[in-house]
């Protein structure tokens, strides 16, 4: 459907019944609540029956509530401010063993992913990174640690490796000015998705530069710009990007081009040992007596 849940149930209010419109305008009103809520309690709020929340969802357009709240959810990922997002953490994890469900979610997440992504866009997007002449990866705020960490092990196993790292939208663009054809630009972007590195990949496909997103689904804002795109369950903890499955997913790729580069990371690490070892990079444990 191109308009987002929110706006369908606007535009049909007029139509709907007395209980239906109850529950359209509590949506609209309340839709960083409605997402987590059941048919039941959704009905509760508002005082009409569960039966009447599946068919108000049936009307939609959607085979049953949860399919309504899936896109709902959709909605509220790229909505949500930080503020919303603290409190219904609060909502949901008040007087909880956090660290467990925390952990237990991340765990989930995991599973999800590995279930869901596509081996052959893997593959692909490994080829892509091996041939390319430069490599520039791209993530800003929340995403910036995960472009960080995989910027810095591909500048172990390649010497063509651009971390494009700012804040300012006119540097983004200074800093991959010169892409082209033979180059591979990898954006990573989660809810909410920054506009900057959106821009950056449709400026880089413009050039006609090979484009890997890491993201979390195929409706996220940067897939229309991607050659091969890699997705990855992130969810909203608290304040906090649940970023445990994305980093899963740089890890398999960097271990994947290592592995593909052995003789050359072994060259490197090598040398960089015998680097750290001369500048007393890290610090000696000694054994115990």
């Amino acid at each position: 459907m191109e308009n987002n849940v929110l706006e369908q149930i606007e535009a049909r209010l007029p139509s709907l019944s007395k209980s239906q419109k109850k529950i359209g305008e509590f949506i609209i009103t309340h839709y960083d609540k409605a997402v987590f809520m059941t048919a039941l309690k959704l009905g509760h709020q508002v005082g009409v029956s569960e039966s009447t929340v599946v068919r108000f969802a049936n009307v939609m357009g959607y085979e049953g509530f949860p399919e309504l709240q899936e896109a709902l959810g959709d909605v509220v990922k790229t909505r949500l401010t930080s503020v919303q997002r603290h409190e219904i953490a609060v909502d949901k994890m008040e007087n909880k063993d956090i660290l467990a469900k925390v952990i237990s979610a991340d765990i989930s997440k995991l599973k999800n992913t590995l279930e869901q992504i596509d081996r052959v866009d893997f593959d692909n997007a490994v080829e892509a990174i091996l041939k390319a002449k430069n490599i520039y990866v791209m993530g800003v705020r929340s995403a910036s640690a995960l472009a960080s960490f995989l910027g810095f092990y591909l500048n172990l196993i390649f010497d063509n490796v651009k971390l494009v790292h700012t804040n300012s939208m006119s540097e983004m663009f200074e800093q991959i000015l010169r892409v082209n054809e033979k180059d591979v630009v990898i954006g990573i972007t989660f809810p909410r998705y920054s506009r900057r590195t959106v821009q950056s990949m449709q400026y880089a496909k413009k050039r006609g530069a090979n484009v890997i997103g890491i993201t979390d689904t195929p409706k996220s804002p940067v897939v229309e710009s991607c050659t091969t795109a890699l997705f990855a369950k992130s969810d909203m903890v608290s304040f906090v990007d649940s970023l445990v499955a994305p980093m899963s997913v740089i890890n398999a790729l960097i271990v994947a081009l290592g592995l593909r580069k052995q003789d050359e990371v072994k060259d490197t690490l090598g040398q960089l040992e015998d680097i750290w070892e001369e500048y007393n990079v890290y610090n000696k444990v000694k054994p115990h007596e």
